[in-house]
């Protein structure tokens, strides 16, 4: 692959995703999410069975969202079940396996992962199921458990408890930055930094869709939070793109001062 990493649109960039590959998607909760990326992906009905690593799955009619409620996706790995009643549906009825991790271990599997570090001590988890195996990770449609979790090495370091985790590694990678270059050095807005990243590190082939697309060298080589060698393929998101448009999970707002302040005026 050359150096210029730029595709020409979202649909050729996740044209060769098969139907059964697993994929880390970037974002934190509807914050960073590659809303397009998902979209052209939601348009290749064949692919099916996605794996799917991301810290939520989105909600009922946005983000990962969509593509659960499609019935894309058969496997989830994330930290919470989130806003999505789908998600929860799926998950308890058994049409959907989730392995729940914690956040912060979420984060260092994917970040291993890409790192070429193939397992890690950790003691969040010790002396929990987590640890011990047996959380249900898909369910039977009679309620029972199908497939449960195994259980983790566990290891001790000055009196305390430590259990094995595994890096994650994926097929592809989707993510989205506020800006990138055609070399595919990325720079994230805030709270998409969270998990874009990290997804982007733990990808073979990583796809990411930038909000600013600019030239070799006009990105401050200090501002850069992902340098380009971990990002295989790069889409600029067109203005008015629908996909595009940045939403909340809950919209929470106040429609009159409290009454300690109301003294204050």
């Amino acid at each position: 692959m050359g150096l210029d990493k730029e595709v020409a649109n979202a649909a050729g960039a996740v044209a060769d995703i098969p139907a059964g590959a697993s994929l880390a998607v970037g974002g934190f909760g509807l914050c960073g999410v590659p809303g397009v990326l998902i979209g052209a992906l939601l348009e290749r009905t064949e692919v099916r069975g996605l794996e799917v690593v991301s810290n939520n799955c989105g909600v009922d009619d946005r983000g990962l969202g969509l593509l659960l409620r499609e019935g894309r996706i058969a496997r989830m790995t994330s930290s919470y079940v989130g806003e999505n009643k789908e998600f929860a549906r799926q998950y308890l009825s058994g049409e959907l396996e989730v392995e729940l991790v914690p956040q912060g271990t979420l984060a260092e599997r994917l970040r291993a992962g890409g790192a070429g570090i193939p397992a890690f001590y950790t003691p969040a988890g010790a002396g929990t199921q987590v640890a011990e195996g047996g959380l249900p990770w898909r369910y039977r449609a009679d309620g029972g458990v199908a497939v449960a979790s195994p259980p983790k090495e566990l290891r001790s370091w000055g009196g305390r408890e430590y259990l094995l985790e595994e890096g994650i590694t994926t097929d592809f990678a989707l993510v989205r930055a506020a800006a990138g270059d055609r070399h595919g050095n990325l720079v994230f807005h805030s709270s998409a930094r969270n998990f874009n990243p990290l997804a982007a590190m733990a990808g073979r082939i990583t796809i990411a869709e930038v909000e600013e697309l600019v030239e070799p060298g006009e990105l401050d080589p200090d501002a850069v939070h992902l340098p380009g060698i971990f990002v295989q393929r790069v889409v600029r998101v067109r203005p008015g793109d629908p996909a595009a448009e940045r939403h909340v999970e809950r919209r929470t707002v106040r429609t009159a001062l409290l009454p300690e302040q109301q003294g204050g005026m």
